[in-house]
């Protein structure tokens, strides 16, 4: 390319032919004040539902969990109960068979004390 044809080139960007160099814009619209303040209302309540219903689902489910750790120690102590009762019943049984058991002799009582 040679100095002319660049100058050239470098000037149809600015201006052709048949072309105007004023250029118009169109203003852009704007939101008022009062817009403003009614979206950033709008915007403020939806933000405050979603804050309450997330609340609400958290303490729905804090019901939930409270009524299942309440079962939860209720089974709890009932199994505590059922080791216990099993426990005994498995004591009286091998007390029963053991062999120092079987030796014993019963007593029967020789005199009864009166007062």
């Amino acid at each position: 390319m040679t100095y002319s044809s660049t100058l050239a080139m470098n000037r149809s960007r600015y201006s052709g032919r048949n072309q105007n160099t004023i250029g118009f814009s169109i203003p852009k619209a704007k939101i008022g004040p009062v817009s403003n303040a009614i979206i950033l209302i709008v915007l403020i309540c939806l933000l405050g539902l979603l804050y309450l219903s997330q609340i609400t689902k958290t303490d729905s489910y804090g019901y939930q969990i409270n009524s299942m750790q309440g079962e939860q120690q209720q089974l709890e102590a009932q199994n505590q109960n059922l080791e216990v009762s099993t426990a005994r019943i498995q004591s009286m049984s091998t007390i029963s068979n053991s062999s120092v058991v079987k030796n014993m002799v019963p007593i029967t009582p020789k005199a009864v004390v009166s007062n």
